[in-house]
């Protein structure tokens, strides 16, 4: 029997003794598989809806990571230009 049938059971009203003798699996298991069951159940029920505008967010945050990489590599250009105008060599 897969944990999810035997929470369900106790869930439904079913003695948690019997059903553990029936299983052979200690109560305090059962007990520890239905905290688990209900604590992911009520994580489930509060997580939000989707929104129209997610799709958009992720594409703004993408962008403004790809926006930030250029910027990094602008300055990073712009540094090694300072040093050759200063007479070092240009790195590749």
């Amino acid at each position: 029997m897969q944990k999810k049938e035997a929470v369900l059971r106790v869930l439904k009203g079913e003695e948690p003794g019997a059903l553990s003798r029936e299983l052979g699996v200690a109560a305090a298991v059962l007990s520890e598989w239905r905290e688990m069951f209900v604590a992911g159940a009520e994580a489930n029920l509060k997580r939000r809806e989707p929104e129209p505008t997610d799709d958009e967010v992720l594409r703004l945050k993408a962008m403004v990571g790809e926006l930030m990489l250029k910027n990094e590599m602008l300055a990073e250009k712009a540094r090694l230009l300072e040093g050759n105008a200063q007479g070092m060599p240009l790195r590749k």
